[in-house]
């Protein structure tokens, strides 16, 4: 049991909360919030005085591999598709232990900004890969104590087939759905508190048929698994559908059968009004990416008008080699700016904010006891000390002190499943020295065998 003293705030709903209170965590779930508790004999104590206490956020987009591929100079100022086509031939250099440390590594660094749960969305198989890479993911993750929902991608159309990868990361569509399915026998944990879930995610309109997307959709539903793609995120994707579909990327996904409460798509930039109407009827989600859409120049989400009309929202960092980072907090304050310059002054609240990045998240995720701290919901929580040298001035409203004022975005204390994971600061169950190096000793090997390094 773990009893978190005197909190000096916790956010309830958006940044609403309570102050002073105490919360107990007795297994895997909040047992108890209020004033004074008397925590059982041999109840772990931390003095939470000096914290803002937030569930755990919830990210719903990345790409872990990508971490080895951050910052080249060769793509810095790349728009998407070209920035694809120049790291697909950096990309198809991965091996079995650039997936293991890459996903250590992305993991890591979420759970340290106070990420409890996470998908990822791992597309890229290069001939000769081992079959059961959600394995590796899984085991990292269950090393560093992280809860985690990956995604079976896939690529089936290369270049030769006219989309952008190199023939020898995609694969065949019949053996793409045997593969999805094994994997959701293998690892897909439905129960509410559970640990490990698998979803399945063609990569884009662009990259695989409209036959592969329609059959995954339908193994997934047999299967009761969740589905994601990427959708809507450039001006070149709209072009590249009409051309090559005759319709918009959403009218495909509907001829598709890829739409519905069970599906969400990455970026959604470029929906317009009727398609946005169509998002909120079928409950169909989205996964905001502000810094990647940034990065890229791909365009700016509209976010403010997805929130009026009630379309599901999560948050997402997206993949290290668009986002340079893994900054899970900072990804909140990005979402609140960027509305802000699309929508002015009031384009996003700081409780909107927090409500995408956890309530939101959870949902899209399909995790329905994640995402508020309420008594009897699973204890994914995070700590941040706003005590420090960033917040003096700003503690009349604490839980908006760490979006608006923060620069330094790590958490003292993160717990998931009940389980303390981060501690002062610092992984619970790694080194994060060890995956540093590791990562870094495979991102110099991978650039080399690229000609890029």
């Amino acid at each position: 049991m773990i009893l978190l003293r005197n909190c000096l705030h916790v956010i309830r709903s958006g940044a609403e909360g309570l102050s002073g209170v105490d919360i107990l965590v007795q297994g895997k779930r909040i047992a108890q919030i209020g004033k004074s508790l008397a925590p059982p004999h041999g109840t772990r104590v931390i003095d939470a005085a000096r914290h803002v206490v937030t569930a755990g956020f919830v990210n719903t987009h990345h790409h872990f591999y990508q971490t080895l591929t951050r910052n080249l100079k060769e793509v810095q100022d790349a728009k998407l598709f070209d920035w694809l086509v120049y790291l697909y031939e950096v990309w198809k250099g991965i091996d079995e232990e650039a997936v293991y440390w890459s996903s250590k590594l992305a993991m890591a660094e979420l759970l340290l900004t106070g990420c409890t749960c996470t998908t990822d969305h791992h597309y890229l198989y290069p001939s000769g890969f081992a079959e059961d890479l959600p394995g590796l993911q899984f085991k990292a993750a269950e090393e560093l104590g992280m809860r985690f929902a990956p995604t079976r991608g896939s690529m089936s159309r290369s270049k030769k087939d006219g989309g952008l990868p190199p023939d020898t990361v995609v694969q065949d569509e019949d053996a793409i759905l045997e593969a999805s399915e094994r994997a959701i026998a293998r690892y897909h944990d439905p129960a509410l508190d559970s640990m490990r879930r698998v979803a399945l995610a063609p990569c884009s309109p662009f990259s695989v048929t409209e036959r592969l997307m329609r059959e995954t959709a339908r193994l997934a539903r047999r299967h009761a698994v969740r589905l994601h793609t990427h959708l809507a995120e450039t001006e070149d994707e709209s072009n590249y559908c009409a051309a090559g579909y005759g319709c918009r990327p959403l009218a495909l996904m509907e001829r598709c059968e890829f739409i519905g409460s069970d599906v969400w798509y990455a970026h959604g930039i470029f929906f317009d009004d009727a398609e946005l109407d169509l998002l909120a009827r079928t409950e169909t989600g989205v996964a905001h990416c502000p810094s990647s859409n940034m990065r890229l120049g791909s365009g700016i989400c509209r976010t403010r008008e997805m929130l009026d009309r009630g379309v599901p929202l999560g948050l997402g960092v997206d993949g290290s080699a668009s986002n340079d980072s893994s900054d899970m907090l900072g990804e909140l304050r990005q979402a609140l700016l960027l509305q802000r310059v699309r929508y002015g002054a009031g384009g996003l609240t700081a409780g909107e904010a927090y409500r995408i990045a956890t309530e939101g998240g959870a949902r899209l995720l399909g995790f329905e006891e994640l995402g508020r701290i309420e008594e009897g919901m699973l204890a994914d929580l995070a700590l941040f000390d706003v005590m420090r040298l960033p917040y003096a001035g700003a503690l009349s409203d604490p839980a908006a002190a760490l979006l608006f004022c923060g620069y330094d975005h790590g958490a003292d204390w993160v717990i998931v499943n009940g389980r303390v994971v981060v501690e002062r600061r610092r992984l619970v169950g790694a080194d994060e020295e060890e995956i540093r190096t590791n990562a870094q000793r495979i991102s110099t090997k991978l650039l080399k065998k690229a000609g890029v390094a």
